[in-house]
């Protein structure tokens, strides 16, 4: 059986979007599922849409997801240069024996003259090449004249071009309705169907992975492969991934790249978890995988036609199970930089992490889940309302009357069994819940509806000094706010 080689071929034209990582993705664990090669390849050929800096950031983005890949611009094989830039002259070399060959022919018409026709025609537009009909000797006549030229793929005007895709089965298209596009720039660059043929040949690819818009362009591809007499790689298209029902993920829209995603606080492997499932589906109801795990459980056989929609609910679910399984001082690290940010006043850090790791479902909640620390945020009385505890502003203020004697009397506020014991014998004393007491304490401590722990945690966290200034400040707020209510 012949080893199987994928390749991810991205263009350094920005960020890594989620449809392109995803095809990353895929091509990879084809390659891992079996003992194949994993290849990355740089196409820089559409040099008027390359980013500075963009080729680094592919990288980056390959290193931090764990997709390593056997052979690439930094890692060298026998079958390099792996920038497309660099490979000009077998571009150039294997247009002129296409031509030789008849799959192609040399053509020396204006593109301002193709762009007027294309006007005219309207969307049915497919271009009559007058040149077509050049002899070979003629057309190269003209190049060593030194006339501008293109290389443009010759199309049989009969018959039908059809193939096997992995996900959509047989798929047939009449030859009369495929456009004869370029191969090879008059600057002598060629274009991504031309270079990627020749690249996939010639590194030995046997799998292609790419969106289901290649569909329609694929008989063309082959067509060259016949012309060369060459193998053609197992084609797997993948549908694409969607904002809504109706409109395409993208980047060019505003819609979050990878790098926006970690940015936002979401970790590498949730991610990558995440859109292993955008149109892919594991035998079992199991979401939650390694990617060890799915270079395991991956096959193309479970890859769906349909189209996979990008559920950033659902992605911040999984997120969230991903950060309750870390080991709480790896959670504690990624989440300093976001304490240095919010916070200024000197608090258990590590104690803020122990409350916060079983609620947070994305990093960057952790600033406005903490900004209760730093300073007493706006005073509002119907935060003391909860329906569930049967608490009210009125019963709440009673209840801070109750406890601020013994919290003031205990020493050590990181004792944490002391503190919840002084709360739960206080609800004991006056025969009510502990709810009634700890909600009050709670949202006088924060003044917040939602913490990231209960009145416990806060009271650990602030320390002894700072909740009781909380505590005597709300009760002075309660009692001007129930004057204020009573004289109205």
């Amino acid at each position: 059986m012949k080893k199987i080689r994928t390749r991810f071929a991205p263009s350094p034209t920005g960020y890594m979007h989620i449809g392109n990582l995803r095809t990353a993705l895929y091509e990879y664990l084809i390659a891992k599922h079996d003992q194949g090669d994993f290849i990355l390849r740089i196409e820089d050929t559409d040099q008027e849409r390359e980013v500075e800096g963009a080729v680094e950031m592919i990288y980056q983005v390959m290193a931090s997801t764990g997709l390593v890949y056997d052979e690439g611009p930094d890692k060298p094989g026998e079958v390099g240069p792996y920038i497309q830039s660099q490979r000009l002259p077998l571009y150039k070399q294997y247009a002129d024996q296409l031509v030789d060959l008849g799959g192609a022919h040399y053509c020396f018409c204006k593109e301002e003259d193709i762009q007027k026709e294309r006007q005219n025609a309207g969307e049915a537009f497919k271009y009559d090449d007058p040149c077509k009909h050049l002899s070979i000797e003629e057309a190269r006549a003209r190049i060593a004249a030194g006339e501008s030229y293109v290389v443009r793929q010759s199309i049989p005007e009969r018959g039908v071009t059809s193939f096997e895709d992995e996900v959509y089965g047989h798929i047939e298209v009449e030859n009369a309705i495929l456009d004869e596009g370029v191969l090879l720039k008059s600057d002598g660059y060629p274009t991504y169907n031309f270079a990627n043929i020749v690249d996939d040949h010639l590194m030995g690819i046997t799998h292609v992975v790419r969106g289901n818009e290649y569909l329609s362009s694929t008989p063309k591809y082959n067509l060259i492969y016949q012309a060369f007499g060459w193998d053609i790689p197992t084609y797997v298209h993948v549908p694409p991934v969607m904002k809504d029902e109706h409109h395409k993920l993208s980047k060019r829209n505003g819609d979050a790249s990878f790098q926006d995603l970690v940015e936002k606080g979401f970790l590498k492997e949730a991610i990558l978890n995440y859109i292993a499932l955008l149109g892919w589906a594991p035998k079992t109801e199991e979401e939650i995988y390694s990617l060890k795990e799915l270079e395991k459980e991956f096959t193309i056989d479970r890859i769906s036609k349909s189209p996979a929609i990008f559920d950033i609910e659902k992605l911040k679910w999984m997120n969230g199970m991903y950060i309750r399984q870390l080991p709480l001082e790896t959670f504690h690290e990624y989440a300093l930089p976001y304490y240095q940010k919010a916070l200024t006043r000197e608090c258990d850090l590590l104690e803020i992490s122990r409350c916060l790791q079983p609620r947070v479902t994305m990093l960057s909640e952790i600033e406005e889940m903490v900004d209760f620390i730093e300073q007493s945020l706006p005073f509002d009385a119907q935060l003391y309302t909860s329906k569930k505890m049967k608490t009210t502003p009125e019963n709440s203020l009673e209840a801070l009357k109750w406890i601020i004697a013994d919290m003031e009397a205990l020493e050590d506020y990181h004792d944490d069994e002391a503190l919840m014991n002084i709360m739960l014998e206080c609800a004991k004393k006056h025969e009510v819940k502990n709810g009634r007491v700890m909600w009050p304490i709670r949202v006088a401590l924060s003044y917040k509806a939602f913490t990231p722990g209960g009145a416990v945690e806060i009271a650990h966290i602030l320390g002894k000094e700072e909740s009781l200034r909380r505590l005597h400040e709300s009760i002075k707020q309660l009692v001007f706010w129930m004057k204020e209510e009573h004289s109205a």
